[in-house]
């Protein structure tokens, strides 16, 4: 028997694991439980600004343990577009550590079933929570086993619900999220997920550092009615564009492409650059004062 999934808790919210109820409430008590410092009367561990304030809250705790307060191994943007038959989703391979492009081979979009594809920019180990917590999801379908599984709206809603509700308990999920696909009626769907939860849908989005470079050339050339020729030409575009600009990328991507037919990651490629503008081999020549 698969178990049913663990980290959507009634108590918690969605994207949380833990207890239902550590600490009792009225309705398994005779009388309302008398409040105590950072102490909450439901859900889990309790959030602690100094953990020996409340020594009996979870004793056995680490006292040392803190919320994520910076992002260490990072993604950075994320690009997507529709086109007439779908969406397509392109991100680069690279973790970087701060400045070192330390992990060069770590996919950052992924398949979440087969109408449904995801990217992440942001911190990688958050990201990787996020795709346990849609393996379950998906594993519960898979479970259930009814004909139906989760569309791309459905997923979208659902990870606006659990980034909005780690922020609230203020341990966000470093992550900017997209998420595209098709739903069931055939049309393409596409979104954007902050570590906040701010959400929107548009026909073209981008992350990151992208959303200032990539997202002009979207406005000027993308159109819902595209060939997927044309929308993978414009992706190449957008894509070589960002690795001139942007030092936290690598010439190493991959596309997920989500049609009415299924859904698929290509494998990583690098992309032809051309690196012998003038401006390029003098690029001091007009700055007054350089070297």
């Amino acid at each position: 028997m698969i178990p049913a999934p663990q980290r959507h808790s009634k108590a918690l919210g969605p994207g949380v694991c833990g207890p239902e109820l550590l600490i009792p409430t009225s309705a398994v008590l005779e009388r309302p439980p008398a409040p105590k410092p950072q102490q909450p009367t439901a859900g889990g561990h309790a959030f602690m600004v100094d953990p020996h304030a409340v020594p009996d809250a979870n004793a056995s705790a680490d006292p040392t343990r803190q919320h994520t307060k910076y992002p260490y191994v990072t993604g950075t943007s994320v690009l997507a577009i529709k086109y007439k038959d779908g969406v397509l989703i392109a991100a680069d391979t690279l973790g970087a550590y701060g400045s070192t492009k330390r992990y060069k081979s770590t996919p950052r979009v992924v398949k979440v079933n087969n109408s449904t594809v995801l990217g992440a920019g942001g911190e990688i180990s958050d990201f990787q929570h996020i795709q346990t917590l849609l393996d379950e999801l998906a594993t519960d379908d898979f479970r259930t086993d009814d004909g139906h599984t989760l569309a791309p709206a459905e997923i979208y809603s659902y990870l606006t619900r659990v980034l909005y509700n780690r922020r609230n308990k203020m341990n966000p999920l470093w992550n900017s999220l997209v998420i595209g696909g098709v739903q069931p009626d055939g049309k393409a769907f596409l979104g954007c997920v902050t570590m906040v939860g701010t959400h929107y849908t548009d026909s073209h989005v981008a992350t990151g550092f992208a959303s200032q470079l990539a997202r002009p050339l979207f406005r000027s050339r993308q159109r819902d009615d595209m060939s997927e020729e044309d929308a993978m030409t414009l992706m190449h575009d957008a894509l070589r564009v960002c690795y001139y600009r942007d030092k936290q990328s690598i010439n190493k991507f991959q596309v997920a492409k989500a049609t009415a037919a299924g859904t698929s990651v290509s494998e990583p490629f690098t992309l032809d650059m051309k690196w012998d503008y003038k401006v390029f081999k003098e690029p001091t020549k007009f700055s007054i004062g350089a070297w």
